[in-house]
Order: structure tokens, then C-alpha cells, then sequence
């Protein structure tokens, strides 16, 4: 029996990962209601399809078990794209461990007809990496409930966006010789993002997949070497050498990965563990069963390259931050009373509409970067970087779009209202908490004034001492930065960049 299109919901925990991101339009595109299950619901509302009219968006957490069974009550079928394998979580598996139980608790309850599960591919009889295994418990955590769970078991998924692509991405463009591990020559066999969102959506179609377990991967076994190489070609780049050598254990190779890519090593670690195990596919039924064209790592590579160069990169690794909370941050707030908030706010004023001059302020970071001094900007994400913080390489996922959650260098995006107000917390290693603001206000029908207020809350002693050994560069950061971003706007600018008293922020 195929579920019901525009019956009951199609439950989906995790949709604001890479994954579930991708996945939700394509199933309300295929007719189905959604119900999506998200910890900061603002990530979803403000995207395109957020509103659309088969969706509901259910704010809660798969580690509480009560909100998890009040959110699945009267759904049909579940999605499962929840790993909690991120810098901001301690051990990984045991978190997962519980979040996979309360999912199965809360799926009998609400009688699903059928849980769908995106795992890893590794060969179960081996000795797996700790990423790899678990990811393999939690299935089986899944199956000890009555409902039936159907596992798709997947390699490197080659997507923009992805961690494991964003890697390979960075490894090849940034070194003409690579020193890899040995796992550079582990056997493969990689899947592009569009097969793998084919499979999980055909799952509620084809009835014969329910409660299975099936490998999904390309046609070809091939070898990360052998990506790296195509990569390269695909690229348009010169020839790598890639020279493997035995002494980069998982944890060396992670480090190298964390200064190279925008990866992280909290990240980096467990996907280097689970490169040097062989990953190909056993069981091919799904082939069969649910048949597509199954792209070759080339074509993947190729797709995926399009998609960045025309900016429509639609999820990200990053996508999977928490939003900060940043009610601190509001002056007069009592959650901060009886410390210190320090704040810089400067002004400038432009003839023409906010409107006009949005694009150039939504532009901020990534490839456009900070309009004035990108080399101070540059070596303060590499200290960053150095001291273990995300650096300035993640970029952006779009230089069009901007949506609360989605990262920006070493910023989150933690509200966004076009073209009035943007907020970015900061995510670099830092003694306290940061914030950036930029506000657009009209002063008539053809004058805005742009404000820029960077807000700090220190941490001890360490705080304060950051706070005024950066004080003298903000004159020149700050102003330069409104300054570029009236250039940029290519509005002429009627009074240029100065401090702004706090009364007069508006």
C-alpha cells in the first residue's frame, strides 16, 4: 500500500539539515502534507516552500520524548534524518542512542505504518568507525520498535554543500600536492544528492521496500584518489599528486582536514574514521525495486560543481548550527543585568531606498567579503582557525539568498527581515558573546540611514581585555565597512560613516 498523497502527514525529523532540507520541497512538490519537526521553526518558515499549504512546521526535539509523540500523533510514515555528529555535542553516539529510542517509542505510539532511515554503508561484520557504528545502532535501535523501519545505507554522498564534498572541494583546489592518509586508495562507492532524494521519497511509493534494509551507491567501485583526480579534471585544474603515507592516523588526518577545509575537526574526525573502511554496496535490490538513472561520481561531481557556480546551492553542512540566542544583546534586557554590554554603533546616510541598498548589505562575507580591510578579516579567521574555531572558509551557501540559521564565515545568521534588518551572531572562539547588526531606516522617499552596532558581552577578565585591545580598529573596520557597503550599493552617499550615541539607534 503507497501512502496516501495530501492524507496524513509524512513526518520528517531533521529537515533542517542537508538532507531533510533538500527533501521536504520534493515531497510537498510530490503531493504529499509534511510535517516537519525543527528546534528553531524561524529556519523553515522564512524558506520558499515554508509556507506552502500541505506543510506544517512543529517546533520540538527528538531528545524529548513526550513533545516527539505529540508531534508524530496521527502521521502516516516517518522520516529519520536526525546525527547529532556535530562540535556542539559531546558524545555523539549516546545522544543519537537516546534520540533513537525516543523515535521509536513515539513511532508505536502513533501506530506509523513505516519509519524510513538514511544510514551509513559499512561492512557490518568489520571493525567500524565510531561514526559508522554508530550510525548502524540507531537502525537497529529503530527496528526494536513494532514499527517497520526501512534503512537506506549510503556512502560519501557527493552534493553541493555536503561535508564530504566540501572536503574534497577544498583539498583539491587548495593543494597541488596532497599528503593523504592511506584510506586515499579505500574502495568506494559514492552516491550523487539527486539518487539519494530519488530513493527516500520512492520509499513511500514501493511497497516492497518497507522494512528492509538496502545499499544505494553509484554503478562503479572507485577509490577517493580516483575522486580526487576527477574532481580535479571536472575543475578545470592541474594535475594533483596525491601522495598517501601510513603515519596520518584518523585523528592526524582530522587536523590537517580542520586547517585546509572549512570542516572542523569535531566533524573531520569521524568522517576520517569512516574513510578508512571500505564502503561499497552488498545488496543491490533497490536497484530493481526502485530504478533511476544512477549518476557516475563524474556526473555527481559535475552537477554539483554547476549548482555552486550558479549560486543554488539549496542546503548546506552548516545548515545544521542551532540559532544562538541573542536576547542579551537587547539593551535593557534583563538577562544580561548587572554585567557589562559593551556596544560600537555607527551610521551612514544614502540617497536611495532601503530596498536598493539591501543587496549590498545581504551581500556581507563569503566570496564579497567585508568591504574594507578583508586582510584583517583574513588573519583574524585564520587565528581563529588555529585556535580550533570554524574560520572564515565556510563562506556562505548563496550570495542571493540569506535565511535565519544559515552561516556566514564565522557569523550565524540568527534573524533576517528584507530589506530592514539583519542580525549575525558570532561563532568564532571568542570571550563572550558577539553580535553584528545592521538596520535600514528611512529618512524620507529618497534617503535611508544604515545602521551598523556591534554589540559584545563579555566573559571574565578575558572578555574585557578583548574587548578594548580590539576597540582601536573598530574606527577603521567599522567605518570602512559602511563606507564599502554604500559603494557597493552604488547609492551616493549624503554623510558618511560616524559613531552613533545609543539613545539615537531607534
Amino acid at each position: 500500500m503507497t501512502t496516501e498523497k495530501t492524507g496524513r502527514p509524512v513526518f520528517v525529523a531533521g529537515a533542517t539539515g542537508y538532507i531533510g532540507g533538500r527533501l521536504v520541497p520534493r515531497l510537498l512538490d510530490a503531493g504529499y502534507r509534511v510535517r516537519a519537526l525543527v528546534r528553531a521553526p524561524e529556519k523553515l518558515q522564512s524558506r520558499p516552500w515554508g509556507e506552502h499549504e500541505l506543510m506544517e512546521i512543529v517546533k520540538g526535539d527528538v531528545l524529548d520524548g513526550e513533545t516527539l509523540k505529540q508531534a508524530l500523533a496521527g502521521c502516516q510514515s516517518a522520516y529519520y534524518l536526525v546525527h547529532s555528529m556535530n562540535p556542539a555535542v559531546g558524545d555523539f553516539a549516546r545522544t543519537d542512542r537516546q534520540a533513537a529510542v525516543n523515535m521509536a517509542q513515539a513511532a508505536a505510539a502513533a501506530g506509523l505504518e513505516q519509519i524510513i532511515y538514511l544510514g551509513g554503508l559499512g561492512e557490518t561484520s568489520g571493525q567500524l568507525s565510531h561514526h559508522l557504528a554508530s550510525r548502524t545502532e540507531v537502525g537497529e535501535l529503530l527496528r526494536q520498535g513494532p514499527v517497520p523501519v526501512t534503512i537506506l545505507r549510503a556512502a560519501m554522498i557527493i552534493g553541493s554543500g555536503s561535508a564530504s564534498f566540501e572536503i574534497l572541494r577544498y583539498l583539491v583546489e587548495h593543494l597541488p600536492v596532497m599528503i593523504t592518509p592511506r584510506w586515499v586508495d579505500t574502495p568506494c562507492q559514492p552516491i550523487g544528492i539527486r539518487n539519494v532524494l530519488h530513493y527516500l521519497v520512492g520509499c513511500l511509493q514501493v511497497p516492497a521496500l518497507r522494512g528492509g534494509t538496502f545499499d544505494i551507491g553509484q554503478p562503479e567501485i572507485t577509490s577517493y584518489r580516483a575522486l580526487m583526480k576527477i574532481y580535479a579534471e571536472e575543475a578545470g585544474l592541474a594535475k594533483r599528486w596525491i601522495i598517501p603515507v601510513p603515519v596520518l592516523t584518523p585523528r592526524l588526518s582530522s587536523y590537517w582536514i580542520h586547517l585546509v577545509t572549512p570542516v572542523p575537526a569535531a566533524i573531520a574526525r569521524p568522517l576520517a574514521e569512516g574513510l578508512s573502511s571500505p564502503v561499497v554496496c552488498r545488496d543491490r535490490r533497490v536497484i530493481e525495486l526502485l530504478p533511476q538513472e544512477l549518476f557516475d561520481a563524474r556526473k555527481a561531481i559535475r552537477l554539483a560543481l554547476d549548482r555552486i557556480r550558479q549560486q543554488q546551492v539549496e542546503t548546506a553542512w552548516t545548515d545544521s548550527g542551532r540559532i544562538p540566542p541573542a536576547e542579551w544583546s537587547i539593551p535593557g534586557d534583563p538577562g544580561w543585568a548587572g554585567g557589562n554590554l559593551f556596544e560600537d554603533a555607527r551610521k551612514v546616510i544614502l540617497a536611495g531606498s532601503a530596498e536598493e541598498i539591501w543587496p549590498a548589505v545581504s551581500s556581507i562575507g563569503g566570496e564579497v567579503g567585508y568591504y574594507y580591510a578583508d586582510w584583517l578579516w583574513r588573519l583574524r579567521g585564520a587565528i581563529d582557525r588555529l585556535c580550533g574555531g570554524v574560520g572564515l572558509r565556510r563562506g556562505r551557501r548563496s550570495s542571493k539568498e540569506l535565511y535565519p540559521g544559515d552561516a556566514i564565515d564565522f557569523w550565524r545568521v540568527v534573524a533576517v527581515a528584507r530589506p530592514e534588518f539583519l542580525m549575525l551572531s558570532a561563532e568564532m572562539k571568542v570571550p563572550g558573546k558577539a553580535v553584528l547588526l545592521f538596520r535600514l531606516r528611512p529618512l524620507s522617499a529618497t534617503s535611508t540611514e544604515l545602521q551598523q552596532i556591534a554589540r559584545f558581552l563579555p566573559r571574565g577578565l578575558l572578555g574585557l581585555l578583548y574587548w578594548y585591545a580590539v576597540l582601536p580598529f573598530h574606527h577603521f573596520v567599522f567605518n570602512g565597512m559602511l563606507n564599502g557597503i554604500a559603494r557597493a550599493s552604488g547609492k551616493q552617499l549624503l554623510a558618511a560613516a560616524q559613531k552613533q550615541p545609543a539613545a539615537d539607534q531607534g
